[in-house]
């Protein structure tokens, strides 16, 4: 029998499929159902452990407070010695012999050059002949003077021819002034070729050698000489700072203000200061126009001669503020060119505040604006926080204390 060729019955087929689809139907619900409450109670158990929110961190708190205190303001310093002297012939000639060294040490009235002398001493002798003849000149005007003088008394010869001798006598006599100043001239010029330190000091570089020829003319000096026993420190002051500067200290007139000012430090090109601190004794009569800065001088002793012209360095100021505000710089945090602190509210929540500096006492920073007395502001742990951020103020009494430099 060939199965292609047997029919099952339409009313059969529907009673058999009917509960086919019954049976799809329930499973299809069921599995949707398990879903769901999977989802529930997934979701349930998800809420069952959520972790709790961390506590406030507990952080250190400073109350702002002003006090009396001093900053210090650097500025950059040039450094000269007392005297600083080129030393250039007088006379021109051969460099005979040089008697120093460079960087030498020299004391005033030492031989430092000699110039080949020989042509200068035939000049004196030249002038001291000159004076020779001249004073016999007047020792025959004189004799013929004396010889006149009692012909013309007699009447024996005009007086005239007496008249004519005074003059020559007179003549005479000048001729002698002449060749004495002559031979002034060259006992100088001879004095030259024997060159002498003004001072006591240092040398400096030597660019001409021995057998060099020297005139004063020359642009280049023999070498320089520098008295550094004491040296002077010039730094220039701002418009602004002039006036703050001034406004400190009394006195009727700046020489009286100068008396009262404090000594000043001198931080060398190392950054560590010169041992000896220096006094304020100079201010330029006059700013600058190009630079509108107005030149100081402080003076340093140098006995031991650490310092030399030439040398840089920066001069520290102290200025006084009187009830300023002053935080620590580890309370604050540098960001574009700007320094902000946290300041804590009543809610004790922090706000990051830009504050303005305007000079440092010690390890302080001294407020112009940004915070005043009585804000509160974290002192420390402030990297990982954020703005609004809720802190718990450290109730611990051992907190940072500004220090007030006096």
């Amino acid at each position: 029998m060939n199965p292609e060729n047997v029919r099952i019955p339409k009313n059969l087929i529907r009673e058999n499929v009917q509960p086919i689809k019954t049976n799809m139907k329930m499973k299809n619900v069921i599995i949707i159902t398990s879903f769901v409450l999977a989802l529930v109670l997934s979701s349930c158990g998800d809420k069952n452990q959520a972790p709790t929110a961390p506590p406030p961190p507990v952080l250190p708190v400073l109350a702002i407070t002003s006090a009396n205190t001093t900053t210090d303001a650097e500025y950059p310093a040039a450094i000269q010695g007392t005297v600083d002297v080129e030393i250039r012939p007088q006379v021109s000639g051969n460099l005979d012999r040089i008697f120093v060294d460079e960087g030498a040490y020299v004391s005033k009235g030492q031989t430092l050059f000699k110039i080949n002398e020989r042509p200068y001493r035939e000049q004196l002798n030249n002038a001291l002949a000159s004076l020779h003849a001249a004073e016999a000149a007047l020792i025959n005007a004189n004799l013929e003077v004396d010889k006149l003088t009692p012909l013309v008394q007699n009447k024996v010869v005009s007086d005239y021819q007496l008249k004519t001798a005074k003059a020559s006598q007179k003549i005479a006599a000048a001729n002698i002034e002449q060749a004495k100043a002559m031979v002034g001239s060259a006992k100088i010029n001879l004095g030259y070729t024997n060159v002498t330190a003004p001072v006591s000091g240092y040398i400096g570089r030597l660019p001409k050698k021995q057998g060099s020829l020297v005139s004063a003319s020359d642009v280049e000096a023999l070498t320089t000489l520098s008295d550094v026993h004491e040296v002077f420190a010039y730094f220039s002051l701002g418009e602004t700072d002039f006036i703050n500067f001034k406004a400190q200290y009394a006195g009727s007139s700046l020489g009286d203000k100068i008396k009262k000012l404090p000594p000043v430090t001198l931080i060398l090109a190392d950054n560590n200061a010169y041992p000896q601190t220096g006094k304020i004794d100079m201010v330029d009569g006059q700013f600058d126009k190009t630079t509108g800065a107005i030149t100081i001088r402080a003076t340093f002793p140098n006995a031991n001669g650490t310092l030399r012209s030439g040398n840089t360095g920066r001069i520290r100021l102290g200025l006084n503020h009187n009830d300023a505000i002053l935080v620590p710089q580890s309370a604050t945090v540098e960001m574009q060119d700007k320094v902000f602190v946290f300041t804590v509210g009543k809610d004790n929540k922090v706000t990051k505040m830009p504050i303005t500096v305007v000079g440092k006492s010690g390890t302080n920073y001294l407020i112009k604006e940004g915070v005043k007395t009585g804000d509160q502001i974290v002192l420390s742990g402030i990297d990982k926080l954020q703005d609004g951020q809720a802190i718990q103020p450290e109730k611990s009494t051992k907190v940072a204390e500004v220090t007030n430099k006096k």
